[in-house]
C-alpha cells in the first residue's frame, strides 16, 4: 500500500500563504529571469496559460484578466516543502521524497481507516502549513500516482469524477465496478511514465483509456513496446514493480548554474558569478557528505541573439578530493580566465562539480609540502554553512563573489514582482480550523 502527497500548484500555494489576498485570482510563478510559467493557478489554468508558456506571450493576460505573475522564491518553496513533508511522514511508517512538493509514503501495516487518516493529514498540512494538496493511494507507486490525479482533478473540475474521491483518493477502497469506471474515465496519457509519444502509439492502436492499459496483456506490451511500460501495465494491475525508495543515493553530479539578468562581456563579472555558483554547489555538496575530485565551468551566447557565438567549457581537476569553499572557487575562477575571451555577449554560466565520492572516503598523502590545502577547514564550513542557513544564503562567502546590489551586472532579474521572504518557524501564519 502506497500514498502520495502532493501539494497543489505548489509555487503558487506558498506565494499565498504570505499573501492571501492572492486568493481567487489568477496567478502565476515565472522561471529564472522571469523567463517562463512554472506554476500557476487554477485560476491561471482556466485562463489557458499552459505550463512552461513564455512571460512574453501571455503578459497581456494582466491587464486584459488581471493575471499576476511573481518571480519565483526558491529559498521560500525549499522552506515550505520541508514543513510539508515532516507532516507528511506522518501518513505512514515509511517516505520518499520524490521531489519538492511530492512524497511517497509507505502504508504497510497502517491500521484502521486509511482514507479517514489521509483526510486527517491533510487537514493538519493545510493548518499548520496553509498548503492545500491531495492525497492518492493505491497498491503500487502508479495507482498512488494515479489516485492522486484523480483527487486533485476531482476537486478542480467537479464533475469529472466522483464528488467523494475529490481531495483523497482510495483506489484499493473501491469495489471492482467503481474501479472500473475511474479507469475508463481517464485518458491513458495521465499515466505516470507513459509520455506523449508513447501515448500517441497507444491511441493509435485503440488504447485510449487507462482500463484499455490494465486489460493489455503484459507480454504483448513488453514485445511492442518495452519492459518499462511492462512494468508500468503491471503496477496498474495492482503488482508492486517499483520499490519505495526511502533513502535516495547521494547525487553523482552537483550543478549550479543561471542564465544573467543581462549580457555580460567583462571577466570580473564572470568571476563573480561562478565563485558563486562553485559557493552553492559546495553547500550542496557538504550536505550530502561528499567531496568532488573535479569541477567542470562553463560559459556561451545566447544562440537566439544575433552577433557572434561563444561556447566553452573546461575541467579543472582538483589536487585532492574535497568540499572546501574556497578550494572549488579558486578552481572555478582559474577555470573562468583559462576559457574567457573579450568580445562576447555571454548569456549563461555554470560550475558542475564531478567525480563524487563520499567524504569518509579519503586518499592518505605523506605531508611534504605542507601547503594550505592540507589545512583541515571543516569546522570553518560547518559554521559558515550555519550562519548561511539561518541567516540567508551569501551572509558569508568568499570575496570573489563581489558586493550584492542593484549594480552587479551579472545578477538575475528578481525581485520585479513580488519580494522576497525569509521565514521562520515562529513568523509561519497559522490557518484557524
Amino acid at each position: 500500500m502506497y500514498a502520495l502527497v502532493d501539494g497543489n500548484n505548489f509555487y503558487v500555494s506558498c506565494e499565498r500563504v504570505f499573501r492571501p489576498s492572492l486568493q481567487g485570482r489568477p496567478v502565476i510563478v515565472l522561471s529564472n529571469n522571469d523567463g517562463c510559467a512554472i506554476a500557476r493557478s487554477n485560476e491561471a489554468k482556466a485562463l489557458g496559460v499552459k505550463m512552461a508558456a513564455p512571460w512574453f506571450e501571455i503578459r497581456h493576460l494582466a491587464e486584459s484578466h488581471g493575471l499576476v505573475a511573481l518571480s519565483a522564491n526558491f529559498t521560500l518553496y525549499g522552506d515550505m516543502s520541508d514543513r510539508m513533508m515532516s507532516l507528511a511522514a506522518g501518513l505512514g511508517p515509511t517516505q520518499e521524497i520524490y521531489s519538492i512538493d511530492e512524497s511517497f509514503i509507505g502504508l504497510d501495516g497502517v491500521r484502521g481507516n486509511l482514507t479517514k487518516r489521509a483526510f486527517d493529514v491533510r487537514a493538519r498540512i493545510n493548518q499548520w502549513t496553509g498548503i492545500p494538496c491531495g492525497i492518492g493511494i493505491g497498491s503500487s507507486k502508479t495507482l498512488a500516482k494515479l489516485a492522486n490525479y484523480i483527487a486533485k482533478t476531482a476537486e478542480r473540475k467537479p464533475g469529472s469524477y466522483s464528488a467523494d474521491l475529490a481531495q483523497v483518493c482510495n483506489l484499493c477502497a473501491l469495489p471492482a465496478s467503481d474501479m472500473d469506471t475511474v479507469l475508463a474515465a481517464t485518458a491513458v496519457g495521465e499515466v505516470w511514465g507513459v509520455g506523449r509519444r508513447i501515448s500517441k502509439q497507444l491511441q493509435e492502436g485503440g488504447i485510449n483509456t487507462v482500463l484499455d492499459l490494465v486489460r493489455m496483456d503484459s507480454a504483448t506490451v513488453r514485445s511492442r513496446w518495452s519492459v518499462v511500460l511492462e512494468r508500468t501495465v503491471r503496477e496498474l494491475q495492482g503488482q508492486p514493480c517499483i520499490e519505495l525508495d526511502d533513502a535516495p543515493a547521494s547525487k553523482k553530479e552537483i550543478a549550479c548554474t543561471r542564465s544573467f539578468g543581462r549580457p555580460v562581456t567583462d571577466l570580473q563579472p564572470l568571476i563573480e558569478a561562478v565563485s558563486e555558483f562553485a559557493g552553492r554547489a559546495a553547500e550542496k555538496l557538504r550536505r550530502q557528505g561528499s567531496v568532488a575530485g573535479q569541477l567542470l565551468v562553463f560559459a556561451h551566447t545566447s544562440p537566439f541573439r544575433p552577433g557572434p557565438k561563444f561556447s566553452r567549457s573546461t575541467v579543472v581537476p582538483l589536487r585532492r578530493p574535497t568540499a572546501d569553499t574556497a578550494l572549488l572557487v579558486h578552481a572555478a575562477t582559474a577555470g573562468m580566465r583559462q576559457i574567457y575571451e573579450s568580445g562576447y555577449q555571454l548569456i549563461k554560466a555554470g560550475v558542475m562539480l564531478l567525480d563524487l565520492v563520499p567524504g569518509t572516503r579519503r586518499q592518505g598523502e605523506l605531508d611534504l609540502e605542507g601547503d594550505d590545502e592540507d589545512a583541515d577547514r571543516s569546522r570553518l564550513m560547518t559554521a559558515m554553512d550555519t550562519l548561511n542557513g539561518r541567516f540567508g544564503k551569501g551572509t558569508l562567502h568568499v570575496a570573489s563573489t563581489g558586493v550584492e546590489g542593484p549594480c552587479r551586472e551579472w545578477g538575475m532579474r528578481q525581485e520585479r514582482r513580488t519580494p522576497h521572504y525569509t521565514t521562520s518557524w515562529n513568523d509561519m501564519p497559522v490557518a484557524r480550523a
